[in-house]
């Protein structure tokens, strides 16, 4: 008799110290020659980044996952949020290279930072004002709205100052430097560190 339950899927690496650089990380071997990777194939891998990010709990992610929803409307969020990513990615990598920022990518930003604040009331939290979130978990476009959200508090924070990118030219994971001295140059020292390191000794070698 053969078991119906599916695989687990491999973890999503969130090594950027941000959920929307780790969106952007999302499209992996960015700038290989061999062409990039896709991580978010489907609605149902948005659900688990967004939850393993920590903007959805599992709850509200089981919850998104079993709503009755026609795939289309599924694939459109999909869509928008990849949209939303290389909008937010032009605009980093546009930082990081002290070049001007797209006009196209911050109309883009700002459609979709528009969007999730629309979607967002004041509601008191015990004696303080706090920000909160209608139907989160009843309407399939949530992610979308959690995403762009977290991307505004970002880029229009004293944090998009702290933007890096990993030093592997063939990965350039974007990162946010929190690191003493904001000297980290990599996105995580055990891949590409390690990967850089063992490139250096073998040309020492062949010297």
């Amino acid at each position: 008799m053969t078991s119906s339950k599916q695989p687990a899927q491999a973890p999503f690496q969130l090594v950027a110290g941000h959920a929307a650089l780790d969106l952007v990380n999302t499209l992996d071997n960015r700038f290989h020659e061999a062409g990039p990777k896709e991580l978010l194939a489907s609605y149902d891998d948005l659900l688990r980044f967004t939850s393993q990010s920590g903007l959805l709990t599992e709850r509200q992610a089981k919850k998104l996952k079993r709503l009755q929803a026609p795939q289309h409307e599924r694939a459109a969020v999909l869509r928008q949020v990849k949209e939303l990513r290389e909008a937010v990615a032009t605009i980093a990598y546009a930082q990081l290279e002290g070049k001007h920022l797209p006009a196209p990518a911050l109309a883009t930003l700002e459609k979709y930072f528009k969007q999730a604040g629309s979607y967002r009331h004041l509601a008191a939290d015990q004696l303080q004002v706090a920000w909160n979130w209608r139907g989160i978990d009843r309407e399939i476009a949530a992610p979308l709205w959690l995403l762009a959200q977290t991307t505004a508090d970002l880029l229009l924070s004293v944090r998009s100052a702290q933007l890096r990118c990993c030093a592997s030219d063939t990965c350039r994971w974007l990162f946010v430097d929190t690191s003493k001295n904001h000297t980290r140059r990599w996105c995580d020292m055990r891949v590409c560190g390690n990967r850089m390191k063992a490139r250096r000794y073998q040309a020492r070698q062949a010297e």
